[in-house]
């Protein structure tokens, strides 16, 4: 498999090459090198958001126009905010700085896997997993041949969810990601209730409560 790191550190740059060895790596230090390098034949981009001639996160944007090549951002912003823009920018993971090479090698280990896994995804509309087809865009749900009616609130929660696989949501994202009519105050067990709806009208999709954070849907 070929990956590409995209870092202007080149001490850093050099150091993740080593350490994914085993791997196909090809190395580039700012957008323009990663533009002429760039193609359909690599599995992974890991990608710096703040390169010397532009912004890693616009570059994700015009990468997904194009292709679905998982993208894991390398960064020194940690703030919530800065995550959440980095997953809505098209990001498959997101990994701050300072960082340890062996965690780096696990979440690319996992972004593969998820990548050459069963599951399939059209452009975000629609989505099957074992017997379960979800259509967003006309919002019909079904298992097996049973149509489930699912609320908007609900619909929002498990797109979200079907997004992100093996990725871990937090309750506080979440919320400001499905409560977005401008309510000032939204009551602290509304999420848990509307997963537990999404739950029971789904029964087996393989959502995991991590405790203390938030939600996941796992392989």
């Amino acid at each position: 498999m070929k990956i590409l790191i995209v870092e202007d550190d080149r001490a850093l740059n050099n150091g993740i090459a080593l350490s994914l060895g085993e791997y196909d790596v090809e190395q580039a230090f700012c957008l323009d090198e990663a533009e002429k390098i760039l193609d359909e034949s690599f599995s992974l981009i890991i990608l710096d958001v703040n390169l010397p001639d532009g912004n890693g996160l616009d570059y994700c944007k015009n990468v997904r126009k194009e292709s679905n090549i998982p993208v894991i951002f390398l960064t020194a912003n940690d703030m919530e905010v800065d995550i959440v823009n980095g997953l809505e920018a098209g990001a498959d993971d997101y990994i701050t700085k300072p960082f340890s090479l062996a965690v780096l090698r696990a979440r690319v280990g996992a972004v593969l896997r998820r990548r050459e896994s069963t599951y399939s995804v059209d452009s975000d509309r629609t989505f099957t997993w074992q017997d379960f087809n979800f259509d967003f865009e006309n919002m019909i749900f079904c298992r097996g041949n049973m149509q489930v009616e699912l609320s908007k609130t609900e619909q929002k929660l498990l797109r979200l969810l079907v997004s992100n696989i093996g990725i871990t949501l937090s309750r506080e994202m979440l919320m400001d990601r499905i409560w977005t009519d401008g309510a000032e105050f939204v009551e602290e067990n509304a999420l848990s209730v509307t997963m537990k709806r999404l739950r029971e009208k789904l029964p087996g999709i393989p959502v995991k409560t991590v405790y203390g954070i938030g939600y996941v849907w796992v392989k």
